[in-house]
């Protein structure tokens, strides 16, 4: 991207080299975060101004939250995470279009399957019986976000003929009459295992964030035993806890 400032203009220098930024962290390449932006002596000479007038413009965007600087290793666009509310039920798909971000499945799987013990036991079914696993990976045209696994308690219904790209507690109140009022969950973090490496195309041993989640009907009845693997540098969960007093 060429780029020289004007020494006429009335935009302060400070000003123009911003700008100038800003239409670097557009770029693709930088906007993904795999490029580092030019160093600032390296600025400096190119453009010919002092470092602290480069740095006073990349101060500013690092205050917008748009850049971060790690020292020894160099300035990079900040990748934007997905934050969802433990507070706030919302499927995946909405959270996603709410943030202006449009959702990309790369992978909807349904089969019936012998379940691990603990699934069993946590939808209550005898373990002789095959029950329907729901896989899915989703996020942006950028990235993998997620990879999720979900298993129905047989009384719902699930045939695996029904569309899993819709939001799926909507699917269950319209197909099979099933509405959920409740989730149990457990969040912790835990480094990428092969399975996840695969499915997320991440690092080997990259922190994860686990999510299980037992989704219960109006009748505290066991619906769904769902488990989450979050890709973290796209993904966080934000919490308000209020103090009484």
């Amino acid at each position: 991207m060429d780029f020289k400032l004007d020494q006429n203009s009335a935009v302060p220098l400070h000003a123009q080299i911003e700008e100038y930024l800003r239409g670097l962290i557009a770029m693709k390449e930088y906007k993904i975060g795999e490029k580092f932006l030019p160093k600032e002596v390296t600025l400096s000479k190119k453009l010919g101004v002092s470092r602290n007038t480069i740095r006073q413009a990349i101060n500013k965007l690092v205050h917008e939250g748009l850049i971060e600087r790690k020292k020894g290793v160099g300035t990079k666009v900040v990748t934007k995470k997905i934050s969802t509310r433990l507070d706030n039920w919302i499927s995946f798909t909405k959270e996603m279009r709410n943030q202006g971000i449009e959702v990309v499945n790369y992978l909807v799987k349904i089969g019936l399957v012998m379940a691990e013990d603990e699934v069993y036991e946590a939808l209550g079914v005898a373990k002789t019986k095959k029950i329907w696993k729901l896989e899915k990976i989703r996020g942006s045209k950028k990235a993998k976000y997620l990879y999720s696994v979900s298993y129905f308690h047989p009384r719902v219904g699930i045939t695996g003929d029904e569309n899993f790209v819709t939001p799926l507690y909507e699917l269950l109140a319209k197909e099979h009459d099933t509405i959920v009022s409740t989730s149990k969950e457990k969040l912790r973090a835990i480094k990428a295992d092969n399975k996840i490496v695969e499915m997320l195309e991440v690092g080997k041993d990259i922190a994860i964030l686990k999510r299980e989640r037992l989704v219960l009907d109006i009748g505290d009845r066991p619906v769904e035993y769902n488990i989450v693997y979050y890709h973290t540098d796209y993904f966080s969960y934000d919490i308000d806890i209020k103090r009484d007093i």
